[in-house]
């Protein structure tokens, strides 16, 4: 089939193709048909899709002796300048590098803790000791009182009968008559 007499074949039935999955106004010029073997062809449109850059529509035809061409199928695909996703790396390479990132940053933290001067080490641990004296102090105190006495050991019973939830439980129920016996 000639270049000419095959692209007005084409032509028509590709972009008529094209407008079952697109808008008019998203499918530009016919920049190719290539020859793929075996009856297929490929033609190739421009896309004027705003998100799209450097994509172009396809449309791959069936074309057999003694019948109508066919549409196989129709396509948007990323171009040459076609800004796309990178490739996908497995789970547990991704998880193995960041692993390893964070051993090489614990040793070079490990490396900047061992060229401190150890007479500053010396004095933390003394100041820490002084703070654990001051509270044993305060434990003391705390024994001398009951435990059974504080009342936050307890669970609250009595959520929603105080003023500072605004709703007095057991005045709403009576003023509703729900504290009558056999009313629900």
């Amino acid at each position: 089939m000639a270049d000419d007499s095959r692209r007005a074949i084409l032509e028509p039935l590709t972009r008529e193709a094209l407008l079952e999955v697109t808008r008019d106004d998203t499918i530009g010029d016919l920049l190719d048909i290539v020859d793929e073997g075996e009856g297929v062809s490929t033609v190739t449109y421009s896309n004027t899709l705003p998100g799209y850059p450097g994509w172009v529509w396809t449309v791959s035809v069936a074309t057999v002796e003694g019948a109508e061409p066919t549409v196989l199928e129709t396509e948007l695909l990323p171009g040459e300048s076609s800004l796309l996703a990178p490739d996908w790396v497995p789970w547990v390479e991704r998880l193995a590098e960041y692993e390893a990132s964070q051993e090489a940053a614990g040793a070079l933290a490990a490396e900047g803790e061992s060229d401190d001067d150890e007479s500053d080490d010396d004095d933390d641990e003394s100041d820490d000791d002084d703070d654990a004296d001051e509270d044993d102090d305060f434990e003391d105190e705390d024994d001398d009182e009951s435990d059974d006495e504080d009342e936050d050991d307890e669970p609250d019973d009595d959520l929603g009968d105080d003023e500072f939830d605004g709703v007095d439980v057991e005045e709403a129920a009576e003023a509703g008559g729900l504290d009558e016996p056999g009313r629900r």
